[in-house]
């Protein structure tokens, strides 16, 4: 067993996948120090060693949050380990320091070289029972006083506790999932209402909502459940389920041929899948109609794998009018990423 020491810290970060390398340059930026970086998983999960206390790195890393790093956790215990549950269970009783009696949610992870005759859920009830046992602690999966996580490899295992705001994401891995629902417009919907989270909004708080490209329409169906009236603007057809709702104005237009009142809405949301700059001036010809500190929601699309210069280019295009609060590449986002701007 090794331990981090107080000058060093080591942490495993996860991105989504083909990502990792974006994720580990923006971490490169924002540490002085030297950063060492080791692959577990291949362009999606590593680890990454900084000559700085736990503490302080934990606190640069949520004020400066990475665009690409959806999850992180502390690795405070490096096992070598056989791959038995055996060999697992009482080191991790000995390596952890936890208090008594706290809520832990644990976290288990694995790579593809880890047997697959026991199932994450198994490791996770025989961490609980051991914790429980040694500490005292109270099993929970939500709103977790601590989070264990516990990352398994063929022959070592990555032991962290951390706060659940220390992690980026309270979900395992950011690995963020909703319920479909039935009759689902469209598997969209869940980068909606994942933004919703990764941002801090609340959707419920609005009153007007433009939606730029919105066919099918999985993102004005979330703003119609959360009650807000909904401008609908696309060429292509809403799913006939939402035309039926009172709140819903639906123009079977483009985008570029529709007017609006000045300060119509107080939030804005586009989800298109239009290169970022022919997007970037369909919205901002239409930013108007937007509130002065109204919200917009933007999808953008990171075409040839230039995301830094994409999302700068965006933030340039749409400005002054439009200011970055922050830019978040979400779980359920693919070759995109999610922004969030406050109107000037």
């Amino acid at each position: 067993m090794t331990e981090q020491t107080h000058s060093s810290s080591m942490f495993i970060g996860t991105s989504n996948h083909g990502f990792g390398q974006h994720a580990q340059e923006e971490i490169r930026r924002l540490f002085e120090t030297q950063v060492q970086f080791r692959h577990i998983i291949p362009a999606e999960v590593f680890t990454f060693t900084i000559q700085e206390d736990k503490a302080s790195v934990i606190e640069k890393l949520i004020h400066h949050e990475p665009m690409f790093l959806r999850h992180m956790q502390p690795v405070d215990a490096v096992l070598e380990w056989d791959g038995s549950m055996e060999a697992l269970l009482h080191p991790i009783a000995e390596s952890l320091k936890l208090e008594e009696g706290l809520k832990t949610a644990v976290q288990v992870r694995k790579t593809e070289q880890v047997s697959s005759d026991v199932s994450l859920g198994d490791y996770k009830r025989a961490i609980d029972e051991v914790l429980e046992k040694e500490y005292s602690t109270i099993p929970v999966v939500k709103d977790a006083d601590v989070i264990v996580s516990v990352f398994l490899t063929a022959d070592k295992a990555y032991l962290g506790v951390s706060k659940p705001e220390h992690n980026l994401s309270d979900w395992s891995g950011g690995a963020i999932r909703f319920r479909k629902e039935e009759g689902q417009v469209s598997r969209a919907k869940f980068k909606l209402l994942e933004a919703e989270r990764a941002f801090g909004l609340d959707f419920g708080q609005y009153r007007s909502a433009l939606d730029i490209g919105a066919a099918p329409g999985g993102w004005t169906s979330l703003l119609l459940e959360r009650g807000m009236k909904v401008t609908a603007v696309d060429p292509a057809k809403l799913d006939p389920s939402l035309l039926r709702n009172p709140k819903l104005t639906f123009l079977q237009k483009n985008a570029a041929d529709v007017t609006f009142q000045p300060q119509s809405f107080d939030l804005l949301v586009c989800d298109m899948s239009w290169s970022p700059r022919q997007m970037a001036k369909l919205v901002k010809g239409l930013l108007y109609a937007l509130q002065t500190g109204g919200t917009a929601i933007i999808t953008v699309k990171l075409m040839h794998k230039k995301p830094f210069q994409t999302v700068r280019e965006l933030v340039e295009d749409l400005s002054p009018e439009l200011a970055l609060q922050k830019g978040k590449q979400l779980f359920h986002n693919r070759e995109e990423l999610t922004v969030f701007f406050i109107k000037a």
